[in-house]
């Protein structure tokens, strides 16, 4: 007894779709949420924190040992929450303070411990209001 067509055409379409939702939360989904500072409490696990670098970032003579530290705020609000930052690892030309930026890390004990090399600076042109010609 032969098998129907129809059900060859059934299993590849559902074979298909499962393809392309794994190609999609591949590529679309990294999985690590992104927060402000003034929303970073109480969670735990990887994240990406985006923020604008406030006070002057310390950095140690002995830096590679040490790393840098800095605070980031949220970007283009009043909220005054800060989150402390220890960061290792390659700072990007633009990187001062009132830069805004990305570094996934985790949070342990109030200090938010970057990745090495994951930060990323933010072009602020993204974050201006568009201006009206007249």
């Amino acid at each position: 007894m032969g098998s129907s067509p129809a059900r060859l055409v059934i299993a590849l379409s559902v074979a298909a779709a499962l393809a392309i939702f794994v190609v999609y939360t591949a590529l679309a989904g990294n999985g690590v949420a992104d927060l402000r500072p003034s929303t970073l409490a109480g969670h735990t696990g990887d994240v990406s924190l985006v923020g604008t670098v406030v006070g002057k970032p310390q950095v140690s003579a002995a830096y590679t040992r040490a790393g840098m530290r800095f605070q980031l705020r949220d970007v283009r609000s009043k909220n005054a929450a800060r989150v402390p930052v220890l960061y290792h690892g390659t700072v990007p030309n633009q990187f001062k303070t009132g830069a805004d930026l990305v570094v996934e890390g985790t949070l342990r004990n109030g200090v938010f411990v970057a990745k090495p090399g994951s930060m990323i600076t933010k072009c602020p042109d993204h974050y201006a209001a568009k201006s009206s010609k007249t």
